[in-house]
């Protein structure tokens, strides 16, 4: 299946830290879009938003699919739903006057800084399978 819609391949120059990071922010992004279509969809029955967004997550899994040739599955993972989380409430704030108290935002910054940790911090050695 892969001659047909082949996964995307990163230059071999570029380090993992940055392949899995700019996965990161693309997994986020299609999602932040695929929930916005959704809410659009859900609040208004736009067709186009459906079929917009229905489109938007099979792009998605093909970037993630795609990533997963390059990064751990756990790391890449976490840092897409830690940007898709502060995306969302970003456009909550923005878009919806949701306010959060500043402890909430702290929290935020706490999670952020541990995801740069377990993308930029050491790695253990892979243990052959069995």
């Amino acid at each position: 299946m892969t001659d047909v819609l082949p996964l995307i391949k990163a230059p071999e120059s570029w380090p993992v830290p940055v392949v899995a990071t700019l996965a990161m922010v693309a997994l986020a992004g299609l999602d932040l879009g695929g929930a916005v279509l959704a809410k659009e969809w859900a609040e208004q029955g736009s067709v186009r938003a459906l079929v917009v967004g229905a489109g938007t997550f099979l792009v998605l899994f093909w970037v993630y699919a795609s990533s997963l040739r390059y990064a751990e599955l756990a790391v890449v993972t976490m840092g897409w739903v830690v940007m898709l989380q502060v995306g969302l409430l970003l456009i909550d704030r923005w878009r919806y006057g949701v306010e959060l108290p500043p402890g909430k935002w702290v929290a935020v910054a706490v999670v952020l800084a541990a995801q740069v940790y377990l993308v930029l911090g050491p790695n253990t050695e892979r243990i052959p399978p069995v």
